[in-house]
């Protein structure tokens, strides 16, 4: 969309560093759909879609792992916790299709079949609400650090203190030269 407004400003007769101005672009690549639409035309502006490698499941497929995930881990070998992480997405994938995902492609995969972060979808049945509420209040105020106060903290450049400063028992308060 970029680059068509970008080759409309163009034939309108308006520079590459304006035309960067206007559309919140680098000078560079101002500069460069010019070069291009001089060469080919807008049509050469024309996006080619998203970068990257395809799917490597066909469409057809693609409607399975889907259906997959959804049937839960359980469904596939995976008892002993009910969450889908990408590496076990990865595995359930090759072996049922003969292909293979890293853990980063399976997580994009589950993206684009939209799946997301596991979020439970409703609370555990035997959570207790006031035993947990008890908790927030009691433990975590406790286990909760507490930051600094707001005048503890300095943004001055610091330096090497003299060893005259130093407390009589410091490492290095008898004048010795610092470990470096």
């Amino acid at each position: 969309m970029v680059r068509i407004q970008a080759a409309e400003l163009f034939e309108r007769g308006v520079k590459a560093p304006e035309v960067a101005r206007r559309l919140r672009v680098s000078p560079k690549s101002a500069y460069q759909w010019h070069e291009l639409g001089r060469e080919g035309g807008a049509g050469a502006l024309a996006s080619r879609g998203p970068s990257g490698s395809r799917c490597r499941l066909s469409p057809r497929c693609l409607e399975k792992p889907a259906v997959y995930l959804e049937q839960g881990p359980a469904e596939h070998g995976r008892v002993e916790d009910q969450v889908w992480t990408a590496a076990r997405v990865a595995t359930l994938i090759s072996r049922k299709f003969p292909v293979s995902y890293s853990v980063s492609g399976a997580t994009r995969l589950m993206h684009r079949l939209g799946f997301g972060p596991q979020v439970p979808a409703r609370k555990v049945a035997e959570r207790d609400e006031q035993a947990v509420t008890a908790w927030k209040e009691a433990t975590w105020a406790e286990v909760k650090e507490r930051g600094r106060p707001a005048g503890a903290t300095s943004a001055s450049r610091t330096r090497q203190a003299s060893p005259a400063g130093r407390p009589k028992d410091a490492p290095g308060a008898d004048g010795a030269a610092p470990l470096s």
